[in-house]
């Protein structure tokens, strides 16, 4: 028998989506009976006063989660959000319902040993809760209370090989696509690059010191499985710099049917043979394609990589040789402000595929992370000059989008190191103008105002 009545949670559970809420009380529920003889080390009620104190949120119209709390493991600064209640002796199975981040492994590649390990840790020192996964990424362990937090932290570090991922000012957990790992799209090897980002900057991922969060994501290609471009600060946006791969017999089995269009994801769907003037060239955004005489010709030079014909025609066109990654700044998506995306700073920076060692090529894991350090030598001058500036520049809780606005591109640039390039202009005659400065001009800006005046009649 339920604890609490919910008249307005079970509303909730009327319409034809999966609930939240009955998740919780299908927990409360296996609490309650508990058959599996667990020791809960947080009150097994602890579902069942969450749902409690959901419904008098509902019915207050406000929110009974004070604000935060400092809480956390020894050593670290992120990876616990507290969380208290405003009403403990109305609910004491959640008068503390900390949130504990945990850093999910390479493209969320899981093995069902490791998330049973996960789920038996969470339901003796947890409540069960999960969010797989948060908009970060991490792994979300939803309600545990102070006492439990260094029996988590140690069990998931040395028995889980698994750390805590970021929270508050500070790096957060970086997220990728599954990349080159089953993906032939993928520009570069996104598991690699985020692994290696990881490892190398965990002081900024566990001590936090920015003036506010910082996010990295990775997508091996344009297509954006992570959506980088909208949501991080600083983000990996896998492209190339040659001519796309075309095989103009395989364009043919396209036309002719042979091939199904889209990879056969429409099969089924009565909408006709595959057009290709019309589903590829005709949906060109830069109409940089054009099919003549039974032959596909690409104007590269136009060409944006937005990936639509690829995808349409995957047999027939392949991503170019010459592959790296675009980096893109200052992307956020808050609730109040309005969503940012992120600003094309750095064009192209190619990453050497012939660099493709793995760890179990090393002796140890230091020599791997030497070996990587150097592959990527060229994107953490960036990063870190990126950082430098913001560090020195941002306002508390500004975000690195927010200062790019408030102080210009060009001065983002300047401080980044990276030229002005006509690609860095969004909506032509909208963006902030690129002017010249004093030294970058012959002869500096003194002009004799009557020679200047023989050229430019008045």
């Amino acid at each position: 028998m339920a604890k609490h009545e919910t008249p307005l949670l079970d509303e909730l559970e009327s319409g034809p989506w999966p609930s939240f809420v009955s998740d919780i009380k299908q927990e409360a529920e296996v609490r309650a009976k508990n058959e599996k003889g667990i020791d809960f080390q947080i009150p097994a009620d602890a579902c069942d006063d969450l749902l409690g104190l959901l419904e008098l949120s509902f019915k207050d119209g406000t929110t009974h989660w004070k604000h935060g709390g400092i809480v956390g493991v020894f050593g670290y600064g992120g990876g616990i959000i507290g969380r208290y209640s405003d009403k403990p002796k109305d609910f004491p199975g959640c008068s503390s319902f900390h949130t504990v981040r945990v850093a999910q492994p390479g493209a969320k590649y899981y093995t069902t040993e490791f998330l049973r390990q996960l789920m038996d840790l969470w339901q003796l020192r947890g409540s069960g809760l999960t969010n797989m996964h948060g908009s970060t990424g991490d792994i979300v362990l939803l309600g545990t209370t102070t006492p439990q937090l260094e029996e988590i932290f140690y069990t998931l570090t040395h028995e889980m090989d698994q750390d805590l991922g970021g929270s508050g000012s500070n790096l957060r957990t970086p997220a990728d696509c599954i990349g080159q790992s089953r993906c032939e799209y993928a520009c570069y090897d996104t598991q690699e690059l985020c692994y290696f980002l990881t490892m190398m900057y965990q002081d900024e991922l566990h001590r936090p010191a920015f003036p506010y969060k910082f996010k990295f994501k990775f997508d091996g290609c344009p297509n954006g499985c992570v959506a980088s471009m909208a949501r991080s600060d600083l983000s990996f946006i896998g492209t190339w710099k040659d001519q796309i791969q075309v095989d103009q017999a395989e364009v043919a089995l396209y036309v002719d049917g042979t091939t199904p269009a889209n990879a056969g994801s429409h099969s089924g769907r009565d909408w006709g043979a595959f057009d290709i003037q019309a589903e590829v060239v005709d949906l060109c955004p830069t109409d940089c394609m054009s099919y003549v005489d039974g032959e596909l010709k690409i104007y590269d030079k136009e060409c944006t990589r937005c990936m639509h014909c690829i995808n349409v025609m995957p047999k027939a066109l392949k991503i170019g040789k010459q592959r790296g990654v675009s980096m893109l700044a200052g992307a956020k998506a808050p609730i109040v402000d309005g969503a940012q995306m992120g600003t094309l700073v750095v064009p192209f920076l190619e990453i050497d595929q012939t660099m493709n060692k793995q760890l179990a090529d090393f002796d140890t894991e230091e020599e791997w992370m030497e070996y990587l350090e150097e592959k990527y030598e060229a994107l953490t001058e960036v990063i870190e000059a990126v950082w430098d500036y913001w560090m020195e520049e941002g306002k508390n809780r500004e975000r690195l989008g927010e200062l790019m606005i408030r102080q210009g591109l060009q001065r983002f640039l300047e401080k980044i190191g990276q030229e002005p390039q006509a690609v860095h202009v969004d909506h032509p005659r909208t963006n902030p103008y690129i002017f010249w400065k004093e030294e970058e001009v012959e002869g500096g800006w003194d002009r004799d105002i009557n020679e200047y005046r023989k050229h430019h009649a008045r």
